[in-house]
């Protein structure tokens, strides 16, 4: 049995909702209430202000009983080995991973969660879990060394997830770029979370967790569409992995 334990939300916020409000109840029931320490990686902030990222993730989960462990380049292998569970913040998903790499954290970090340390991770944060960023919704503002994440999940994962086309704008919907990136990674399966959804990972179930339903795409072999598949609430999606 794999030890593998990821919990990945589409974002911080769900309408109106503060910041991680929506996000408290399922990272109690995943962590437990029992006072971990946890390592924050703030490197998806742009503005490279971690102490203030990781103030605003402090006080968003204040009710909970966690200490948190601000990662930064200087003492990042030594905080995320130390720590009992691992937080990735959202933000820009290609600085998230230029960092990573950068750092030499990515195979740290590989083999601290596949031991059995816990990952929870929104937008940016849930991007990298998956194969590749190749479905992220971010400006490439950097270059990060690959494309490749993390691989918790066995596929490609796209945040802040809705395809919504407004009257006289001709850009590409959501759906069309998914389609897109399937037409070139044809064998590839997108998860896509709408606000207010998340992937669980646990004992070897993959399950939809959250609020709102979810939707994966695949490509039609034969004819090359887009297959749009409905995920629902709490629905058992373990045959992906």
């Amino acid at each position: 049995m794999s030890l593998t334990r990821v919990l990945a939300f589409s974002s911080s916020r769900v309408g109106n909702s503060a910041y991680l409000e929506t996000a408290i109840s399922p990272i109690k029931e995943f962590l437990g209430d029992r006072p971990l320490r946890i390592a924050f990686i703030p490197f998806a902030d742009a503005d490279n202000n971690y102490d203030a990222y990781l103030a605003k993730v402090a006080e968003g989960l204040k009710i909970l009983p966690y200490r948190f462990d601000v990662v930064k380049r200087e003492n990042a292998k030594m905080v995320i080995e130390q720590a009992e569970a691992i937080m990735v913040g959202g933000g820009n998903t290609f600085k998230l991973l230029h960092h990573l790499y950068e750092y030499k954290l990515i195979d740290l970090i590989k083999d601290q969660v596949k031991a059995g340390k816990p990952y929870v991770g929104w937008s940016a944060g849930s991007n990298i879990a998956g194969l590749s960023i190749g479905t992220t919704n971010d400006m490439p503002i950097i270059e990060p060394e690959s494309f490749k994440g993390l691989g918790f999940l066995p596929c490609q994962i796209n945040p802040h997830y809705i395809n919504m086309k407004q009257d006289g704008h001709n850009g590409e919907t959501r759906d069309e770029r998914l389609h897109e990136f399937l037409k070139i990674n044809p064998q590839a399966s997108i998860v896509a979370l709408p606000e207010g959804s998340a992937l669980q990972l646990e004992e070897d179930i993959l399950k939809l967790a959250g609020q709102a339903p979810a939707v994966l795409f695949r490509l039609n072999p034969q004819s090359s569409s887009l297959i749009r598949t409905a995920i629902k609430t709490n629905e058992d999606v373990s045959w992906l992995l």
